[in-house]
């Protein structure tokens, strides 16, 4: 094991963050080994997520699932409403997907090195490496958001991410030891997310604070560099908010596959760049036959997705109560709006068009 290693793995056992989905260095020297379920589970949320916003979802998933087979024998309507406000929705239909294969092929249990788990949906390079890693102590280099910072900064690397990454996985590499990688890949993890902040680290508490060439150099605060990000577009559309006496809501399901795959949503216009907000000829053709009388919502809705921002034009309607729901649809009462798979920009949508 190199020093630095070592000084990093004695800092984490003496300052490892408590988390829902962790088995602490304690517990695991006592002979505790973490539940691969646990661990995939939370490497899954966390992508692009903050821990904050993970710890409730983990909670309620853990409490309703405690297991990998029950979630593969669960419906996929169920694991996407549970899943509603997380975002990066494609991960929730890789989850169930995920949780089939391994039930199906794999008895139930996680197979246990990168090759074989990168075979399974919605598991890529770095999560394979964080299961391996974390959940059986295979020496594999485990590189996130955090592990970039520390290690740019470490070795003082001035190269833009992404043209970096494969210097920082190799520099990375070099670090893990044989003993305890699943440590030494939480403790890098924790390092990046409470010392060495993007702004302003907390140099003075770092145990690389002597070996670090960027602090050394001047220059920790300005790493990791990154190339300038392309302009986002803005796309525009309209969502339709049907809203029946008793106060339930029209509903529909998007389409299986692409963007908010498989979520919930009130009848929607397509998006574009060039869509008009005001062009009622747009209202879908399920809604034709109602017979409604439209009127817009003063405040559009905004929403930033990873690749473009969306204003939604906000259209409401009433209907009798009497009035049946079309091919496709179905109406939400008041109380069941909550646990329907909504995501934010639509509940977002259905908010604005219901608000009194």
């Amino acid at each position: 094991m190199t020093s630095l290693a070592a000084e990093l793995l004695d800092w984490y056992d003496r300052h490892a963050r408590a988390l829902p989905w962790r088995v602490g260095p304690r517990e695991r020297a006592r002979g505790t080994r973490p539940d691969p379920y646990r661990v995939w589970l939370s490497e899954i949320m966390l992508q692009q997520t903050t821990v904050q916003a993970v710890k409730p979802y983990f909670d309620a998933f853990t409490a309703r699932w405690p297991d990998v087979s029950a979630l593969a024998n669960e419906d996929e309507a169920e694991v996407m409403k549970a899943w509603a406000g997380l975002g990066y929705y494609s991960r929730a239909r890789n989850l169930k997907a995920c949780a089939e294969a391994v039930a199906r092929d794999h008895d139930g249990r996680f197979p246990d090195t990168e090759e074989a788990l990168r075979a399974l949906p919605g598991i890529g390079p770095y999560t394979a490496a964080a299961i391996a890693a974390i959940a059986f102590d295979r020496p594999a280099a485990v590189v996130d958001g955090n592990v970039e910072r520390v290690m740019t900064r470490l070795r003082a690397m001035e190269t833009p991410l992404p043209d970096a990454k494969p210097q920082i996985r190799e520099e990375t590499t070099a670090l893990v030891p044989t003993h305890r990688p699943g440590d030494f890949a939480q403790a890098m993890m924790d390092l990046g997310a409470t010392i060495c902040s993007p702004r302003k680290p907390a140099c003075a508490l770092c145990p690389w604070i002597t070996p670090c060439a960027g602090r050394a150099a001047g220059i920790a605060e300005t790493l990791p560099r990154k190339a300038p990000k392309k302009a986002k577009p803005t796309r525009h559309g309209m969502a339709f908010v049907v809203e029946r006496a008793d106060g339930a809501v029209l509903l529909r399901r998007r389409p299986p596959k692409g963007l908010l795959g498989g979520m919930s949503e009130p009848p929607v216009s397509a998006w574009g760049e060039g869509v008009a907000k005001d062009d009622l000829a747009a209202v879908p053709s399920e809604l034709d036959a109602m017979g409604l009388d439209w009127r817009r919502v003063s405040a559009d809705v905004r929403h930033t997705f990873t690749h473009f921002h969306l204003e939604l034009a906000v259209w409401h309607a009433r209907a009798p109560l009497e009035a049946e729901a079309p091919d496709g649809c179905w109406w939400s009462g008041a109380n069941a709006l909550s646990g329907e798979a909504l995501p934010t920009v639509m509940r977002k949508a259905v908010e604005a068009g219901t608000r009194r």
